[in-house]
This record gives structure tokens, sequence and C-alpha cells, in this order.
């Protein structure tokens, strides 16, 4: 299985059409669907349904999407760390992240560091705890940011200089609003939203014996989406403070729990990871922006 196979099935996967991939790929439609069929030959399934003017992924076909887009972008990620290894002020760096406002602690070292690396690219993806490990465990990135104790087996790491808090994030009319804080009894009865990390540990933590009678409506990665079902009047957002807007006319305000519930925040990179010279430099600024 080669890599340019792989590119190529995956830009018919995103095109969903093979005359519109082959031209993606400047390449003739027919010479496409031969290597598109000789993956299938290889892995001994069928990858995509034929209709008249358009192919659709199958059951098999959305599983090797999911790991081709990783190996491409390893093999991206290899070639680009071997063309950097002589260029000291630039390169590509890959960060996965989890939701904070303190994420502006590593914009600032990014930005500092780009005033002597202006060749610095960076990559982000967001994600859960489980998203953006697996990522880091297989290489596609340099680092992760979590907010959960990481595996000090696994990874090395540094702590955030401070935590984020939990709170509630409710329409500015409803009568919750009037109070200065949260309870878990509070919460009884009502429509929650909450990322399914948050709700799996630190909810429960918080809530005690009250969690068996709180309800989630939804779960969401993003918090953003969720506010807007929540300007909806579908439901109520458990998440951290600072990560929407609850100012004046945005119809919503923050309420945080009670007892105060809070989420340290840790970046992390694997032990015994080469870093290219500019990801060690970008470690190097993180060391001093987060002591």
């Amino acid at each position: 299985m080669e890599i340019r196979t792989l590119r190529y099935f995956l830009a018919a996967a995103r095109e969903e059409n093979m005359t519109r991939a082959a031209a993606y790929l400047h390449v003739s439609q027919p010479t496409l669907s031969k290597q598109v069929q000789a993956l299938e030959e290889e892995l001994g399934q069928q990858l995509f349904i034929r209709h008249s003017f358009r192919i659709e992924l199958t059951e098999a076909g959305r599983l090797l999407r999911r790991r081709a887009e990783d190996l491409v972008t390893m093999a991206d990620k290899v070639l680009g760390e071997f063309a950097a290894l002589d260029d000291v002020t630039g390169g590509d760096v890959f960060f996965g992240l989890a939701e904070s406002y303190q994420i502006r602690d590593l914009a600032r070292a990014v930005r500092r560091l780009k005033e002597t690396c202006p060749g610095l690219r960076y990559h982000i993806t967001s994600g859960d705890t489980e998203q953006v490990t697996e990522k880091l465990d297989k290489g596609v990135l340099d680092f992760a940011v979590l907010v959960e104790e990481p595996d000090t087996a696994k990874y090395h790491y540094l702590t955030f200089p401070q935590a984020d808090v939990w709170g509630l994030v409710l329409p500015q009319e409803h009568p919750l609003a009037k109070k200065q804080s949260i309870t878990a009894d509070d919460l009884v009865n009502l429509p929650l939203f909450c990322s399914e990390q948050g709700w799996q540990k630190d909810i429960p933590h918080w809530a005690g014996n009250r969690m068996d009678a709180l309800h989630l409506e939804g779960s969401f990665r993003l918090s953003y989406n969720a506010s807007l079902f929540v300007k909806e009047g579908l439901g109520f957002l458990l998440t951290f403070d600072r990560l929407i807007d609850t100012g004046p006319g945005s119809g919503l305000v923050f309420r945080p729990l009670a007892p105060r519930l809070e989420t340290k925040m840790y970046l992390i990179w694997r032990r015994h990871q080469a870093f290219t010279p500019i990801a060690g430099r970008v470690l190097a600024a993180l060391k001093t922006q987060l002591a």
C-alpha cells in the first residue's frame, strides 16, 4: 500500500466523484479508477458504492479514510521534519488542543518565537483527551494540551499556571440567572449539555450522590456550538468560564458551580520524543511562558 495510492483514495472520498477527483489530482479518470480498484483488491474490501453520478464510501471505506488521513498526515510530517533539520528558524509544529482560555499562553509563546523564527508554521487540531493523545501517540502531533492529569509513564508535561473554572451557561432571562452560583440541586430536572469527558469525570466528582438526578440532554466537543443550542432554549451548558461570550447583548450569562469546581490544564509530549529544531525551540519558549 503506497502513500500515493492513499492520496488518490482520499481525493475520491472527498470529492465523491471520480472525474472531479481525477481533475484535482491531475491524472486521468481511468488511472484513478484503476488505482482505487487495485486498493480494493489489496484489502479484499469494497471501498465505494458506485452510483450513476457519484460514489459513496462503504463502511470499510470510512474505516480506511480515518486511517489513511493519519498515515498521509504522518508521511507529510516526516518529509517536513527532514526538510527542516538544517533550519532552526522555521518549520512545522503540530498541536492538539483542549478548549480553554489559557490557550492564550501558548499563543503568546508562539507570537514571541515568531519574532526570531519567522518561518515557524503551526497547525492546530482541537479535541478531547482521547482524540489528541491518539494522534500524539501515532506521531501525528508534536504536543497536546489536556484538561486531565497526564500519564507520566508515557508523557512529559508542563502545567498551565491557572485553572479553568466550571459553571453553567444559561439564558439571561432564566430564574437561575439571578443566583450568584449554581448547586447540583439547581440542575435537577434540567436538560444539560456537557462534553462527554466532563460529564464522565469532572461533573460526577462535583455532584456526588446527586449525579444520578442530573440529565444529560446532549454532548458537545465544542462549547460554542453548544451555546447556540442554549440560545434556542434547548438546554443549559456546563462548561469552563471564558469560552462563551456571556457579555451584554449576548443573551447568555455564566454562573460558577458551588462548591467551586476547577480543572488544571497540561501541555504534554511523548517520552523519548525526537524533536525537530523548531519544535525544540517551541518547547523552550513554552517552558518560559508557563513557568
